[in-house]
């Protein structure tokens, strides 16, 4: 198996916005260019449930892709936080996901002391765990 690398920058990146909203899911994107991963987008949470859920602000979602497409970059890879779970995919990640292509990668808070990052790739509600480099 290929382990995905991710810079420290962009997985401390994501570290942070998830420990400044430890209480609630937090998202976003990260693109890359020539297999090289570029940056990371915080996208603001809008779900109804941000303590169980996400849905990311259509506005700045749209914004991230634009700038993408504008750095010729590309999608790579989609996060997300579970506060109060285990770094897994939920049934409604897997039911939600609409990227094939993207790495999902999850960050939970539900550990003493260590944050945990963990990557999968979701294609048809099927959750493959991949190797992370960091």
């Amino acid at each position: 198996m290929k382990q995905l690398q991710i810079p420290r920058h962009i997985v401390n990146q994501i570290l942070t916005h998830a420990q400044i909203s430890e209480e609630q899911e937090i998202c976003g994107l990260i693109s890359k260019k020539d297999d090289e991963v570029k940056h990371c987008y915080p996208i603001r949470n809008t779900a109804d449930d941000p303590v169980h859920f996400f849905h990311m602000d259509e506005k700045s979602q749209i914004d991230a892709m634009r700038d993408m497409r504008e750095k010729d970059e590309a999608l790579f890879a989609i996060y997300h936080s579970h506060p109060h779970s285990e770094a897994y995919p939920s049934a409604t990640d897997i039911q939600q996901s609409q990227y094939p292509d993207a790495i999902y990668l999850i960050v939970s808070l539900n550990t003493k002391g260590v944050l945990d990052l963990r990557a999968y790739q979701l294609v048809d509600q099927d959750v493959k765990t991949l190797e992370l480099a960091i």
